[in-house]
Order: structure tokens, then sequence, then C-alpha cells
């Protein structure tokens, strides 16, 4: 176990191997009760607030309330539906949330944004649009929050792109990555939601399994994937953040 501060460099010690062969069938609870126990400083819960950010808050907040708290980073890419600003407020309340929001530092607003880099970017140019409001305003609030290891909603079974996710492995920056969620199903994370009656995102009782931008994401019919609703038409399935 570590037992004081902890830095990128004692974080790559770790045997990723021996660790995604000791937890590949284990309950997210304990893996976050691992992190927790030996990774003291430095871990942070990135989220977009949907169904499987929500759970690993429940768990890292009513389950285990380690504290100090993790605390939870949150993108506003200025793009989102009111409802999910809405649901974050109400999550930050319900859970007392050590909330941290980052978005572009030269918009304040989507006007402000369309103003600088054009009308409708996603369209024109959609890696930029993704490098502005996710990717940058992700790796700066990492750092300013001396970041070592982040924990992600990321499960297998969301595409092709995630269907062999570890749940333990490293980032391009030498962080630790966790996906507590990797070997779960989209049932298993509904029916913790059931059991534990957790608060949720109002737009999945509309059609909408999996929530991003406004502009770019759209309600499921029954049959589709559960990220069909994500850039749909243009053949996109990860933001960038997790590349």
């Amino acid at each position: 176990m570590i037992c004081a501060s902890t830095s990128v460099s004692q974080v790559t010690t770790f045997d990723l191997n021996q660790l995604n062969q000791r937890f590949e069938s284990a309950h997210p609870r304990d893996i976050l009760t691992w992190c927790l126990e030996n990774i003291p400083t430095g871990l942070v819960q990135t989220t977009a607030f949907g169904v499987t950010g929500i759970v690993i808050i429940d768990i890292l907040y009513r389950v285990l309330a380690p504290q100090p708290p993790v605390p939870v980073l949150f993108l506003d890419t200025l793009h989102h539906f009111s409802q999910t600003l809405e649901f974050v407020e109400k999550a930050k309340s319900v859970y007392r949330l050590d909330l941290h929001v980052y978005k572009s530092l030269q918009a304040n607003s989507r006007s402000d944004f369309a103003a600088r880099y054009g009308h409708e970017l996603w369209h024109k140019d959609i890696e930029k649009f993704h490098y502005l409001t996710k990717v940058e305003p992700l790796q700066r609030g990492l750092a300013e929050l001396d970041t070592v290891a982040w924990i992600n909603g990321r499960r297998r079974d969301q595409g092709k792109t995630r269907a062999n996710l570890s749940v333990f492995e490293l980032d391009n920056n030498r962080r630790m990555k966790i996906n507590p969620l990797a070997n779960w199903t989209r049932q298993q994370t509904w029916a913790y939601i059931a059991e534990h009656s957790v608060i949720y995102h109002p737009l999945h009782d509309q059609g909408y399994a999996s929530i991003g931008d406004e502009p770019l994401t759209t309600p499921v019919v029954s049959g589709e994937h559960e990220r069909a609703g994500r850039w749909r038409g243009i053949g996109k399935t990860e933001c960038g953040i997790h590349i």
C-alpha cells in the first residue's frame, strides 16, 4: 500500500496485469475500495453524469464515503442539454460533491464559442470542436487537480472500441485509468440504479440512452445500440478523451 501522497511514478509501479486478473469479475465497489486504499491522493473521477457516472458517484459518496471525498471533474462543453446542467446541480446537492467544472479558456457561453470559432463548428471540424470543448479542458483539469489516477464509467458492452477494455490501464500521460464498470452490462448498471433508488439524468426517460452534447445527441429507438444516438450519421464512436 502507498501510505503518503501518491505520484505518477509510484502508480506506474503497480502490476496492471496482476490487478486486472484479480479484479476481472469484481464488483465496482471492490475495485473502488482498492483504489481508495492504494491511491490515497491524486484520485479523481471524471463524468458527464450519465448512468454509469452516477453509479460510481453513488458508490464513492454514499457507500464508501472517504474523507476527504474523491474530486469529481465535469467538462462543461457549453453545448450540454439544459437538463444535463440541472442534473449536475442536483447531484452536487444530493451527494455534496467535491465538484470541479472545466471548460474552454476562450469562451464562457455557447454564443461566445460560436463567435470565436464559427457557427456549428462540430459540422466543419469535429476534431477541433472536441479538442476545444473536451480534450484540452480535461487534460488541464487533471493536471490542476494533481491527478495520478482517474476513474471513468466506460463499459465493454458500449461498443467495439471498448470491447477489450481493462479495469486498470495507463493513459498517454502515464496516469492510471480505472474503469470499475468495465465488466458490467447496461442491464446491471440500471439494476443498481433501481435497487438503490439512485437519481439519474431525466433524459434517459425520453429515449436518450447515452447523453453528450445537445447538437450531437439524439434518442435511440428499440433495437438500436446504447450509443447509437451519439454522433449519428458522422461515423464517430469516441470524442477523443479516451483515445
